[in-house]
């Protein structure tokens, strides 16, 4: 079924009897739906489940394998795969600590690979068509196209619906390179069937993706070319912080060619695969055995006949107004088809307004979210809000409180580096952006997502107690450093004065 789960050894036939059972028979359309759902990712998960939970009766279709990009070959196999290298890492970083390690310990490429492709199917039954069908909602295996403004046909069948939801997200997608589609290259949704590692390792594009699989592979003993277009690393990012990020690549291995693009791709005449890259106006030659693309995404629109229905497209996907409404006010479309947020948080939090807006005449907006993002690398990078540019593309005046890392006392035991930087609106303690590098910067970013979303300023986090010694007291010390600046001479000639009246 699908030629991206390679081998097809237990695991993978355990995934595949669940998102995509070979004896599943399509049900009978019931009616009119409250709700039709094209695609089965995330976003589509969470709009049938959520809307069968309320009582709407739902159909949710899906041509390929229901969990989408997350389970199958996005956040689920690739944070197996980090797992597993930052075991590696630690091992080679052990005598650091005083621990000494045999000589010659190896990483196991092919166990690596099995435990992913074991934990990917023990967590699969979650996604599984049968349990949407315990549920309660009908599920429909086979492309799906709309026929009408409201009606859409999957495997011969009718299914007429009231309001419909778009969720087919998107696939990667390769620059026009000369000569890379014959060299041949990876992407995401083929880098988890590897068995072998790849004695070298080419890899396009420095954005997330891009960077943990770097780093992962070079953990592993892969010889690694980080190329980036760009001057830095993580382009999206605060450019001090992935400047972090940046370095601890370089010393797991990775070679890092930032301000360099790929001209054209050639197999090499021993069976190897040579990328000439352009850097500082000179050709240079990248010798590798295999090249991963982490650079692009496209919306999977095609084949879903959006014209039938009066769906409006572009490039970038399906478009949509604040609502999550396209132009025809029956569909709406939600996660990575329409979306510039591609995360799977992001999907499921669009996907709840999606329900509301769609089944309830909700008027919930997607751009009041405040969604938080993390680059899983080792620091991870997280951040949430506006950056410092944002800020002055919006002209939003802004004050920032910068801690290093190594001001906290658990950081500077466990060895590791990093920076938070907090922004608050000029004038206040409102927090309206945030980075952290730090080792567990996906979790402590969570706190000042809660900040933004709930008004509250660093006073409130300040006052809040956090236990000593973890990294996540850098927020406290933030938030402290605000408090700092209320103390200014004044107030400190009248506290002075107060007590020199008591003693």
């Amino acid at each position: 079924m699908n030629e991206e789960l390679v081998p097809l050894d237990e695991h993978n036939r355990r995934l595949l009897a669940n998102v995509h059972p070979s004896d599943w028979v399509n049900p009978e359309p019931k009616g009119r739906y409250n709700l039709v759902v094209l695609g089965a990712g995330t976003a589509g998960l969470v709009t049938a489940a959520g809307a069968a939970g309320l009582g709407a009766r739902v159909a949710l279709v899906e041509r390929h394998l229901m969990g989408g990009d997350c389970l199958n070959v996005g956040c689920v196999p690739s944070k197996a795969l980090i797992r597993s290298a930052r075991a590696a890492a630690s091992v080679k970083d052990a005598p650091a600590f005083g621990v000494c390690v045999p000589e010659g310990t190896r990483v196991s490429f092919p166990s690596v690979m099995e435990r992913l492709r074991r934990l990917r199917a023990d967590i699969s039954p979650h996604d599984s068509a049968r349990r949407f069908r315990e549920l309660g909602v009908d599920v429909f295996l086979g492309s799906g196209r709309f026929s009408g403004h409201d009606s859409v046909e999957v495997a011969g069948q009718r299914l007429r619906f009231a309001r419909a939801v778009i969720a087919t997200g998107a696939r990667a997608s390769a620059p026009p390179i000369p000569g890379l589609e014959d060299t041949g290259y990876l992407t995401n949704e083929t880098l988890f069937s590897l068995t072998e590692l790849p004695e070298r390792l080419a890899v396009i594009g420095a954005g997330p993706i891009g960077c943990e699989m770097a780093q992962s592979f070079a953990r592993f003993g892969s010889r690694v070319t980080l190329i980036e277009t760009v001057c830095q690393v993580l382009p999206r990012d605060d450019a001090e912080a992935a400047a972090f990020v940046d370095k601890a690549m370089r010393r797991d291995g990775v070679e890092v060619r930032c301000g360099a693009t790929v001209r054209a791709a050639r197999q090499g005449a021993d069976g190897s695969k040579v990328l000439v890259v352009q850097r500082d106006g000179r050709d240079e030659e990248v010798t590798t055995d295999a090249i991963l693309v982490a650079v692009g995404r496209a919306p999977n629109v095609e084949g879903l006949d959006l014209e039938a229905a009066g769906v409006a497209f572009r490039r970038h996907g399906v478009e949509v107004d604040d609502h999550l409404r396209t132009t025809n006010s029956r569909v709406f479309a939600v996660g990575d088809i329409s979306s510039p947020f591609k995360f799977t948080h992001a999907a499921d939090a669009l996907a709840r307004i999606a329900i509301r807006n769609a089944l309830f005449f909700g008027r919930a907006r997607a751009s009041a979210l405040t969604i938080p993002w993390c680059t899983y690398t080792s620091p991870e990078l997280g951040h949430v809000g506006l950056s410092e540019h944002d800020a002055r593309e919006r002209n939003v005046a802004i004050e920032t409180f910068r801690v290093p890392l190594e001001q906290v006392d658990r950081a500077r035991l466990d060895g590791d580096e990093g920076l938070l930087k907090v922004h608050v609106r000029k004038g206040t303690d409102k927090v309206v952006g945030a980075t952290l590098v730090a080792p567990d910067a996906g979790n402590i970013i969570s706190e000042l997502t809660l900040a933004i979303g709930a008004g509250l300023g660093l006073a409130t986090l300040a006052a809040s107690i956090h236990p000593y010694p973890t990294q996540s007291e850098v927020v406290k010390r933030a938030a402290d450093a605000y408090n700092r600046t209320r103390l200014t001479p004044r107030v400190r000639g009248l506290f002075q004065r107060m007590l020199a009246w008591r003693r």
